[in-house]
């Protein structure tokens, strides 16, 4: 197949690493510094390049906030059966450009970040695929992602939205509550040192990825449920309430077993 990968980010980088010695694959990437180390795909660097190369799946991994206006760039390039995909973990209006561009799409969101994931063993790591997405190309990446050995599930739009706001939001709002609080520690702990390697990854990340996730119109719930438990963890310290702390801490292992 001919693969088309706009982007030569970390994640632009991973697929054309993964996908070039099975498939044609080409990336379009407009800063010249960025692809020095592709290797074994064809380099563009103009839009106008795409015709001679006629690709049969277009990949987007561009910056979210950059998604769609890449999107709309390469369209007038692209034969009408060509797929489009994206890799968004945000999927806002997405949807709805699918719905009008014209061309068969599926929409994935591989649950592991660059930032965290070791890319060479992904066992344990999720990916989303969109259960909307056309027939073909949902075949494509279950069998890419299964030869990875990813989990994967299949939701709808509204259903991943659901999904990232709970399985994003909770993580994202508590470590930078916990970066917020910040004090210079001369001897930290295990722990916060733990907690610092968290904090420093997740501040690594595109501010408008961080923005997103966080105004996902799903996120303020999981935050007021962070706020909840805050609360009743403030009381119990107060008082020294030593039987409530005890059901507490059962009640928070039996939900992380």
């Amino acid at each position: 197949m001919k693969i088309l990968i706009l982007g030569a980010g970390k994640m632009g980088s991973f697929f054309t690493d993964l996908l070039s010695f099975e498939h044609e694959v080409a990336v379009l990437e407009k800063d010249p510094q960025r692809m020095r180390f592709i290797y074994n795909a064809i380099r563009m660097q103009s839009p106008e390049e795409i015709p001679d190369f006629a690709p049969e799946l277009v990949i987007n991994c561009v910056t979210l906030n950059y998604t769609m206006d890449v999107f709309k760039q390469v369209l007038p390039y692209l034969k009408p059966n060509c797929i489009i995909s994206d890799i968004a973990s945000v999927k806002n209006n997405l949807k709805e450009f699918y719905a009008a561009c014209g061309h068969p799409y599926v929409s994935t969101h591989p649950m592991f970040g660059p930032t965290f994931a070791n890319l060479s063993n992904l066992v344990k790591e999720n990916t989303i695929i969109i259960s909307e997405g056309d027939h073909l190309g949902k075949i494509f990446f279950k069998d890419l992602y299964g030869r990875l050995k990813l989990n994967i599930f299949e939701y709808t739009f509204e259903e991943h939205d659901k999904v990232v706001a709970y399985s994003l939001g909770i993580p994202f709002a508590s470590t930078l509550v916990f970066a917020a609080t910040m004090v210079h520690q001369d001897a930290p702990g295990t722990t916060f040192k733990r907690h610092m390697k968290i904090a420093r990854g997740l501040l690594s990340e595109d501010d408008y990825l961080l923005t997103e996730i966080l105004f996902n119109p799903r996120t303020p719930r999981q935050i007021a449920r962070i706020q909840e438990q805050l609360s009743a963890l403030q009381e119990m310290i107060a008082a020294k309430d030593t039987v409530k702390m005890k059901a507490f801490l059962e009640d928070v292992r039996e939900k992380i077993k």
